[in-house]
């Protein structure tokens, strides 16, 4: 069996990775067909439905990437996950049981499409530019900064007049604006019912000691209050860039993307170029 590097750190992507198909792989896998049962609905039939069936999708998906790999018995340098690839991330570390992880994405996900319901909203990806010159027009039209990617891709959030408002003035501030398929304004204070109700949820979720470090999307550093943390992230942005920053400084060199698609390998890329 092949082991993994020490100097590996495992990266799970959020929502916004999935694609129609992407369980194909993994359709006779155990993880897949134990989340199926436990969530009682397919969610891959189902993606057109937004948050509720992408989320728990993913999350199978990621696991079942993860547990095909024929190194996920050895322990790598680090994880990371993107927003709900952090529940992924704390599965493998084994912080999280894989059943209470499915019960708990689900919860997750029902949670943050009933807040963005009530609260409607939207989230724009703000490309190139200057990063102080995107917060500025952030403050000035009451976005959250929800996503710092990497360099040139910051992601906005907040009710949708203000996001429209950030689109025409993109190109004010030298930037590509493009709103993102979302259902509410993730990572920022319209998440605060979705946060409430993720804290019940956590109450009732056992938790173990990781047994290899996770990096939280909130403080870019280990998780130490992991039920606390989960539920302050909805609300914080993810410091993607930074985290990817500290992976590279506590000795990563190989980023393994467990998850559909490469958007995180990309991202990588895109961060750690512009750091060298």
């Amino acid at each position: 069996m092949d082991t993994m590097p020490t100097s590996s750190a495992l990266l799970f992507p959020g929502q916004g990775s999935h694609s129609e198909g992407m369980h194909e792989p993994f359709t006779d896998h155990p993880l897949l067909k134990r989340g199926i049962e436990l969530l009682g609905f397919d969610p891959f039939s189902r993606l057109s439905e937004g948050t509720r069936t992408q989320q728990p999708a993913l999350f199978l998906c990621s696991m079942a990437q993860w547990a095909s790999r024929e190194d996920h018995e050895t322990d790598p340098l680090a994880a990371a996950g993107h927003s709900l690839g952090e529940y992924a991330a704390l599965t493998a570390a084994g912080a999280i049981d894989f059943e209470d992880g499915v019960r708990l994405v689900r919860a997750r996900a029902q949670a943050m499409a009933d807040a963005a319901a009530r609260q409607p909203g939207g989230m724009v990806a703000m490309l190139g530019g200057d990063r102080d010159d995107v917060y500025e027009l952030a403050a000035e039209l009451e976005l959250s900064l929800a996503n710092d990617n990497a360099p040139g891709q910051i992601v906005l959030s907040g009710r949708m007049r203000s996001v429209d408002a950030a689109v025409r003035r993109s190109a004010d501030i030298g930037c590509r604006a493009r709103k993102l398929d979302v259902a509410g304004a993730f990572h920022s204070p319209l998440m605060a019912p979705a946060a409430d109700a993720l804290r019940e949820a956590l109450d009732n979720t056992p938790i173990q000691e990781p047994v290899f470090p996770v990096l939280s999307n909130g403080s870019t550093r280990p998780f130490e209050d992991i039920r606390a943390e989960l539920a302050e992230n909805l609300l914080k942005p993810v410091r993607w860039r930074e985290i990817l920053l500290e992976l590279q400084a506590m000795g990563a060199i190989d980023y393994v993307e467990c998850g559909p698609g490469s958007v995180l390998r990309g991202l990588v890329k895109r961060t750690l170029r512009a750091a060298a």
